[in-house]
């Protein structure tokens, strides 16, 4: 194993910093900071096709990940989740070409592991020794998985009405879970200050450089299971917006290299009507979004009201000629039921959220049937069972 790592860069600026050194945002623009590689190098001395001979996990791609010494990598095997064709559902919505990227195979049972085993490996090779995680619940639970196996201890902040399996995992791993009466954001200023406080490393999203580098692993295997190509169309379920960001910088990685040819996925990202703040800042052509007041819904991963990369969000969307849309909390669930039934798989709110999305889009006619389209399915149903039980599809419904 072998990083390609170079420097970080400031988005905003793009004045550079040390790898190798700790860091959170820039101290330039205050923004985020991005892991930049020696790719002209990699192109020189690397070759995709040593990726299909490795183990079936997101550190496959190492070259491309920040960690520098195999020891210092933190993982439970997180990545190399499958892109299943939604054969049935393709048919029934008239499409040539649909599949599911099934985030919720991977451990904690969603895709937060893929960036909270990045930024944990990379911290414990930087001498980290303990860490704080604001959550609306996953990445609570993952960092309370990863903090363990890297033995390192870890205060988990969330919501009080955040999902009851996510309080469990936390404790279970041997986390400090702390409840937070308000939202994420409220979550995220107390861990921050406690970070500060007691000298430990916050794990928020983005305001560290490294969980994107994880969720980009995502984008790497989409390339690679479709033999080195991109989809035309990614729908991603969008709180904070850490995988719309990482699988666009890794598209572009793949293209630098040469590894990939053509344009990158439109990237859509998809909200629920009671906290869009994206949707409604790509509506009103705005660069940044307002936080969205009293945010509501069944969804907790998309109870963001003020995502720290607003910026790096609508970016990705518009460069790609993407869009955003709303859609009802009762969708969400109707669509949970239908992934289910039609697929097999036990999508969690935000990833059935995708399908509501689709199809949208296709009446819209924004997306047409020959495009090959991928909807991100970030995290197991099973976690959202007590939701199964009290919400029920409206055709159902009395």
């Amino acid at each position: 194993m072998f990083s390609y790592i170079d420097h970080l860069e400031c988005t905003q600026c793009g004045n550079t910093y040390p790898h190798d050194q700790i860091s959170k945002i820039s101290d330039c623009c205050g923004k985020v900071l991005f892991a930049r590689y020696d790719l002209p190098r990699l192109r020189r001395e690397g070759n995709r096709d040593v990726f299909a001979s490795r183990d079936s996990n997101m550190w496959r791609f190492s070259e491309l990940m920040p960690v520098t010494e195999h020891d210092h990598v933190v993982t439970l095997g997180e990545g190399g989740t499958p892109l299943l064709a939604a054969t049935n559902l393709q048919k029934k919505l008239g499409l040539k070409s649909l599949y599911i990227k099934e985030e919720g195979l991977n451990p904690t049972g969603t895709f937060k592991a893929r960036g909270i085993s990045a930024a944990v490996s990379k911290a414990a090779e930087l001498g980290i020794t303990g860490f704080t995680m604001p959550s609306a619940g996953n990445a609570a639970g993952a960092a309370a998985a990863y903090c363990a196996r890297a033995a390192r201890p870890v205060k988990v902040f969330m919501p009080q009405d955040a999902p009851p399996a996510n309080k469990k995992e936390s404790v279970m791993a041997g986390s400090e879970l702390n409840l937070v009466d308000g939202l994420i954001s409220d979550a995220g200023r107390i861990a921050v200050a406690v970070a500060e406080e007691q000298d430990l490393f916050d794990l928020s999203t983005l305001k560290e450089p490294y969980r994107a580098e994880g969720k980009k692993t995502m984008g790497l295997e989409i390339a690679m299971q479709l033999g080195w190509k991109m989809p035309d169309a990614i729908i991603y379920p969008t709180g904070g917006g850490t995988g719309i960001i990482g699988m666009y910088k890794g598209f572009q990685e793949l293209l630098e290299l040469g590894w990939i040819e053509g344009t990158p996925p439109k990237f859509i990202a998809v909200q629920p009507t009671g906290c869009q703040p994206i949707v409604k800042a790509f509506n009103d052509g705005a660069d940044t979004a307002e936080p969205w007041a009293n945010a509501t819904t069944v969804a907790d991963g998309l109870r963001v009201p003020g995502p720290f990369a607003d910026y790096l969000i609508l970016k990705a969307i518009r460069e790609t000629g993407g869009t955003a849309l709303a859609i009802e909390d009762q969708d969400m669930v109707d669509a949970m039921y239908e992934i289910a039934t039609e697929e097999g798989i036990i999508a969690c709110p935000e990833g059935a959220a995708t399908l509501v999305g689709l199809k949208k889009l296709l009446e819209q006619g924004f997306l047409g049937a020959d495009e090959t389209i991928v909807l991100l399915n970030t995290g197991s149903g099973y976690k959202y069972l007590d939701l199964i039980r009290t919400v029920m599809p409206s055709s159902m419904q009395t």
